[in-house]
């Protein structure tokens, strides 16, 4: 189902280390392609809902193996892209920030999140803007980078700086492959600081983005693994990490050599199915950061 490299710290003299991770997963019980958001999506293609249970079941069961906890939210009927939870909200230090989703067959998606957040000890903040939680939102270290162009809007990107009382970065998405910022972007390293790297570092595929964007990029992270569209167009790049087990779709091979030159250790699972719905790893996994998670 997936497959664990061998430890490849020994060659490229950095010692990774694995940091332990709380995830929120939602099992693709009533997954189909019946709309179409995004380019990937093509309700006319045929899919095959439990082969889609098959595949994310194997990534829930690579996190347990790696020592992850996963929390599971409910699937609701009517509702086929719960599966993708990153886009469910934004939590940092136990505040859930609430998705107010852009189109209107994920909208009943955001209240259902929130309930769930409520449910299970974070402050919820209802939201006022239309963001799409971790899918527009990643965390760097103290930075959030805040993508727009297609779903979360740029007033968003304030908002979310006022709840987070964090340095927010612009960057502009603007190839519709690519409507998510975690598309086009993956956080390598969880934790910055005590514990953690001392710069947190990202993959990144340049063509994704406008040239101001791209520039903001270089400029921050000029140790980035920058990744081919070849890669970037498989999903590679909306990948997992712990700061040192990379989860990561088979397809993107040349990310894969990038990320054992850089000391992590790559572990292929394979979305295809739930590509059907334009979300692959990354979609899949909300990363929920309780007060005591070292972030």
């Amino acid at each position: 189902m997936h497959h664990t490299a061998t430890d490849p710290s020994s060659t490229s003299g950095t010692e990774r280390i694995a940091q332990h991770r709380r995830y929120l997963m939602c099992r693709p019980e009533h997954f189909t392609v019946s709309y179409t958001i995004n380019p990937w999506m093509e309700p006319a293609k045929p899919t095959d809902t439990a082969k889609a249970v098959r595949q994310w079941q194997a990534l829930y069961d690579t996190y347990i193996e790696l020592g992850h906890e996963v929390e599971l939210i409910d699937p609701l009927e009517g509702l086929p892209d719960m599966v993708y939870t990153a886009n469910g909200g934004f939590v940092i230090d136990g505040v859930a920030y609430g998705a107010k989703f852009r189109f209107a067959e994920r909208v009943p998606e955001g209240p259902a999140f929130m309930e769930w957040f409520g449910r299970n000890g974070f402050e919820v903040v209802d939201p006022r803007e239309v963001n799409e939680g971790e899918g527009d939102f990643l965390l760097v270290g103290d930075t959030i980078l805040a993508g727009t162009g297609f779903r979360s809007t740029g007033d968003s990107h304030r908002e979310v700086g006022e709840v987070f009382g964090r340095e927010v970065v612009s960057l502009t998405l603007v190839d519709p492959r690519f409507y998510h910022l975690d598309t086009a972007i993956a956080v390598l390293d969880p934790v910055e600081g005590p514990g953690g790297v001392d710069h947190a570092n990202i993959a990144y595929l340049p063509g994704a983005f406008d040239e101001p964007s791209r520039a903001i990029l270089a400029e921050r992270y000029p140790d980035a693994i920058r990744v081919s569209d070849e890669d970037g167009s498989v999903f590679g790049l909306n990948s997992a990490s712990d700061g040192r087990n990379v989860i990561i779709s088979p397809r993107a091979k040349g990310f894969e050599a990038q990320l054992r030159e850089r000391g992590y250790n790559p572990v292929l699972v394979d979305l295809s199915e739930l590509l059907l719905g334009g979300g692959g790893i990354k979609c899949c996994t909300l990363e929920l950061r309780s007060k005591e998670t070292p972030v």
